[in-house]
């Protein structure tokens, strides 16, 4: 089916090789100067001209398609222009060359290709193909790269919205009324029956939510940050349920040398609290671990509620499209022998930061 973007597309190409056309036909001078475009020397030319240069054009386009489906990571880049480039050469000239030997020796009474020299007039016919072909593919090729920038810039800015706004999602879950209400709910409670550990309680609160404020603005966090607010965070979680959580962490590498997404691994221990249930006989065990110096692991026995909501899966999805703003590596999620996996990458502290707006 022919599209309206590929007609706009043809017309233009139809226009540029008619410019093209009579540009050249001013400088060549055949034997007979009183050929015109109408005569059979002027309509070979032009027909010619108009096949090559069509062939050229759709040919580097297949080319180009053929080589995004394969490489897509890599996209245009010099090895493949080159690479393209070459192959397209490839099919053209053998044509030209074909259709110029053919016009010029064998049907030459037809096309009225009368000159003194025909191997001279092969091998300007077939030199101008060149060029212009050459010409034309690059001019394509240029065309696109152009345009793979424009995409690549409007799915960086894409991306860069998704992340203001996941992020600040993310920030405004945790501040919540909710959030607020149960920690003061249990706060009640322990200034009745333990005023030191609801003194401790009170600390790791305010540790949480100075956290909050003080990275509001940023969204790559050192692991070091993160797992710091991530201890209150389980101090709280581990008060307020009563023996009814087992969480541990063992992370074996540097935490200053690292850098994660604001907020991700609390989001995921939250994950883990709101989607199964646990009790004192029956606890649900998280444990937060590192593999290598290359990601975190967040892993939880499977205690399915009988009254499940159904998951929208949101937060797994938030921080995916994090990561994919700073890195190729994926956000692996297993469901394996009763255990549910969250593996992270963990990201070089020296990672880019993106500029993130103010939000008051």
């Amino acid at each position: 089916m022919i599209t309206k973007e590929y007609t706009k597309k043809f017309l233009v190409r139809f226009l540029i090789i008619n410019m093209i056309y009579f540009l050249v036909k001013l400088t060549i001078n055949h034997d007979d100067d009183d050929n015109t475009l109408f005569d059979a020397t002027g309509i070979f030319y032009y027909f010619s001209a108009f096949f090559l240069l069509m062939l050229s054009w759709e040919t580097n386009d297949w080319l180009i398609r053929r080589n995004l489906r394969k490489e897509a990571q890599r996209g245009l880049d010099m090895y493949n222009g080159v690479k393209i480039l070459s192959l397209n050469l490839m099919i053209m000239l053998p044509i030209a060359a074909l259709m110029y030997y053919l016009a010029i020796f064998e049907f030459n009474q037809l096309c009225k290709i009368d000159v003194n020299d025909p191997w001279l007039r092969f091998r300007i016919d077939f030199f101008r193909a060149v060029v212009l072909g050459f010409a034309a593919i690059l001019f394509n090729m240029f065309y696109f790269a152009l345009k793979q920038k424009k995409e690549l810039e409007n799915q960086m800015n894409k991306l860069k919205k998704e992340v203001v706004t996941s992020k600040y999602r993310s920030l405004k879950n945790q501040i919540s009324p909710h959030f607020l209400f149960n920690s003061l709910n249990t706060l009640t409670s322990l200034m009745y029956e333990d005023r030191d550990l609801a003194s401790d309680f009170v600390s790791r609160l305010a540790s949480c939510y100075r956290y909050i404020l003080d990275n509001r603005e940023e969204d790559l966090v050192s692991l070091e940050k993160e797992l710091s607010f991530l201890d209150s965070f389980i101090f709280m979680m581990n008060v307020r349920h009563e023996g009814a959580l087992v969480i541990t962490t063992n992370v074996t590498v540097n935490p200053k040398e690292f850098v994660i997404p604001t907020l991700s691994l609390q989001m995921l221990v939250e994950n883990a609290l709101k989607h199964n249930s646990f009790s004192k006989e029956k606890p649900l065990e998280i444990h937060i671990f590192s593999i290598d110096k290359t990601s975190i692991v967040v892993q939880n026995n499977i205690h399915i509620r009988h009254h499940k909501e159904e998951s929208t899966k949101l937060g797994l999805k938030n921080i995916k499209k994090r990561y994919s703003f700073y890195t190729n590596q994926k956000v692996d999620i297993t469901t394996d022998n009763g255990y549910f996996k969250v593996t992270l990458p963990i990201l070089p502290k020296h990672m880019k930061e993106v500029p993130i707006i103010k939000v008051s």
